[in-house]
């Protein structure tokens, strides 16, 4: 009888943590976005002042972010970030772009030019990109950073005002999707 209960007791354990206890998922530190809306169609000029369309960034995650070319402390922030969160996935950073959607025709301070080498910039109308992306309750869409599968759909939305705790967790994220995702892209453009 002592063997037989021995036995037992994880079967009947197991089915009391499942349909009592209830585990929870696994949370994320970002907002997902559901349904998930596709990139529009939506040509943007670069700073060499060649003409792309938003679909034409398709096959790559991207990590976009929306600010105005006189980029305040916020937005220089927001570059930062992306620039540390792509090269903090190491050998998996040729999954990621970085995009710049700039939603004014200030021109690009000077001091710019060099933290935006590697990243996708492009001077967008910022109609269609508020229509497209949205902040969160009372925020702006510089606030935010935004991620975007390789299939065109913009999935997540980081919280607003990240800090450096904040990008540590927006990073598991990111691990989270690049390993769920291993064979929707391919590495580099």
């Amino acid at each position: 009888m002592v063997v037989l209960l021995m036995c037992a007791a994880p079967v009947v354990a197991s089915y009391f943590a499942y349909y009592v206890v209830r585990p929870e998922g696994r949370k994320v530190f970002g907002t997902l976005i559901d349904p998930q809306r596709p990139l529009p169609d939506l040509v943007g000029t670069g700073l060499d002042g060649g003409q792309v369309n938003l679909r034409a960034l398709k096959g790559q995650w991207l990590l976009v972010t929306v600010g105005g070319g006189s980029c305040d402390a916020t937005c220089q922030h927001y570059l930062y970030l992306q620039r540390q969160l792509r090269e903090s996935l190491g050998k998996e950073k040729d999954r990621l772009d970085r995009v710049w959607l700039m939603n004014d025709e200030m021109p690009v301070r000077e001091g710019l030019q060099a933290a935006l080498t590697g990243a996708t910039v492009l001077r967008v109308p910022s109609a269609p990109v508020a229509g497209w992306l949205e902040a969160a309750k009372g925020r702006a869409l510089p606030d935010h950073l935004y991620l975007v599968d390789p299939l065109g759909n913009w999935m997540m939305r980081f919280p607003a005002d990240l800090d450096m705790a904040g990008a540590a967790k927006a990073k598991r994220d990111l691990n989270r999707v690049l390993r769920a995702s291993a064979f929707w892209d391919t590495a580099g453009r």
